[in-house]
């Protein structure tokens, strides 16, 4: 059986960290899965990600939106749905989840207009579960800032805006408990992983186990 898993947080939050860490446990265990993210995960999805993410791009929220959908659309036709019907799990960097809490709620478009688009986009495919790493904006925005190098376009939106979003996050983790793992991102690395493997939602998976 193979189980569709998405992990959501800021930049900053430390998903890269946690993401190398469930592949090395995965992999240990001969685990069969594929690891992928949004944008991106295929050609053309890869490309729609440079026009998101370009510093400096002046692009509409509903703009901005439709690109994340048509990107997710050959994501999920070309790459995660082959996976998954192959017997593989499928571990993504961002997905639905980041539409809303990003462009429904943080830029306004509203949750419903968001969820319909997500719906075509998907054909309806929804996570197994959605580890969402949870750390306070200012933290995540210290922790980018101390990487230095350039920041994507959404990186560099004010701090208000990144308030919003956790706020997004929040209220779409406690709405849909069941499905949602929440880790207190501020804790080390290795506290972190020990908290997903712990985590009831993260255990009923045995597949991943």
């Amino acid at each position: 059986m193979s189980s569709f898993i998405t992990i959501e947080g800021s930049d900053g939050s430390g998903k890269s960290t946690l993401i190398g860490r469930m592949e090395s446990h995965l992999r240990a265990r001969g685990v069969p899965f594929k690891l992928t993210r949004e944008p991106g995960g295929t050609p053309v999805a890869e490309e729609i990600r440079d026009i998101i993410l370009k510093p400096n791009r002046k692009l509409s929220t509903l703009c901005e939106l439709l690109l994340f959908e048509a990107a997710r659309a050959d994501h999920v036709e070309t790459f995660i749905r082959p996976a998954l019907a192959s017997g593989q799990s499928v571990l993504c960097d961002r997905f639905t989840h980041s539409s809303l809490a990003y462009q429904g709620i943080a830029r306004g478009l509203g949750e419903d207009v968001v969820k319909n688009l997500n719906r075509v986009a998907t054909g309806g495919l929804e996570p197994d579960a959605v580890i969402w790493l949870k750390l306070d904006p200012k933290i995540a925005y210290d922790r980018i800032e101390s990487r230095g190098g350039e920041k994507s376009r959404l990186d560099s939106e004010a701090m208000a805006f990144h308030l919003r979003v956790f706020d997004g996050f929040s209220q779409l983790a406690a709405n849909d408990p069941e499905r949602f793992i929440v880790l207190d991102a501020s804790r080390s690395p290795e506290q972190v992983f020990q908290e997903l493997l712990a985590h009831p939602n993260w255990v009923r998976h045995g597949d991943l186990r």
